[in-house]
């Protein structure tokens, strides 16, 4: 099961501690979409930052195009429409800090979330 989680509180608390509580954040929010979308090509969180270091960021690119794919798989296989997320978090990355990816992506987590437990109240 996911969790929900406050958007506006992992950014306050990624700045205050100097990213590292972003770490943290990345790795959960990894482990969610893995758990959720039941991708193979996603790797568990503490080995995506650990490629990620590796790498020198390089792998945090692939990272977000692939977490991309997993959720738009995960939205077709639902029934629901859905652009190309891996595109966009690919192009985020490039172009803004990883951290307005790790904000659309909680935002998405917290919908399937609250999907989830709809879903187990009316059951």
């Amino acid at each position: 099961m996911i969790q929900e989680r406050n958007i506006i509180t992992n950014i306050l608390l990624t700045f205050v501690t100097c990213g590292i509580y972003g770490i943290v954040w990345l790795i959960s929010i990894n482990d969610e979409v893995r758990f959720v979308t039941n991708d193979p090509r996603l790797q568990t969180g503490g080995m995506t930052i650990l490629l990620i270091l590796v790498t020198c960021g390089i792998y945090s690119f692939i990272w977000a195009y692939n977490i991309g794919n997993a959720l738009t798989n995960y939205y077709r296989n639902q029934g629901k429409h859905s652009e190309d997320l891996g595109i966009l978090f690919l192009v985020l990355s490039i172009f803004t800090a990883n951290l307005v990816n790790y904000c659309l992506i909680q935002l998405i987590l917290n919908e399937i979330a609250r999907e989830q437990y709809n879903q187990q109240l009316s059951n």
